[in-house]
């Protein structure tokens, strides 16, 4: 469930934090849904126990995890608005990126549209 990119910039603890979230909003993981436990995200990883910590307490401080004593962590009741903040931040790095190599303001929009039009005839 879990691949962690060591070569990546990106540091540990936020790709599991994402990695989550994204979970969540792919609808992988539910609310509800138990999470594993930072001692068997580490052994089944390899990631050191404070990186998995730092990033559930991240997910915990931002809505998307509850902790209960004893029991674990598990996916909390979808903040919508922090959900699409999330997919609208990512959505304004990829386009970024799309301009600064070339890709044309009218490609996006063409392209925004066909993806549009298919999800409309779903």
């Amino acid at each position: 469930m879990f691949t962690i990119d060591l070569m990546s910039r990106t540091p540990i603890y936020e790709q599991i934090y994402r990695k989550i979230i994204v979970l969540v909003i792919k609808g992988s993981l539910k609310e509800n849904d138990q999470i594993p436990s930072v001692r068997s995200f580490t052994k089944e990883t390899g990631v050191n126990p404070n990186t998995v910590s730092k990033a559930y307490q991240e997910l915990e401080r931002n809505g998307i995890i509850y902790s209960l004593a004893g029991r674990g962590s598990f996916i909390a009741k979808p903040d919508i608005k922090f959900l699409k903040s999330f997919v609208l931040s990512d959505f304004d790095n990829v386009v970024e990126e799309a301009l600064k190599n070339g890709i044309t303001a009218d490609d996006l929009k063409k392209r925004i549209t066909e993806i549009t039009d298919k999800g409309a005839a779903k």
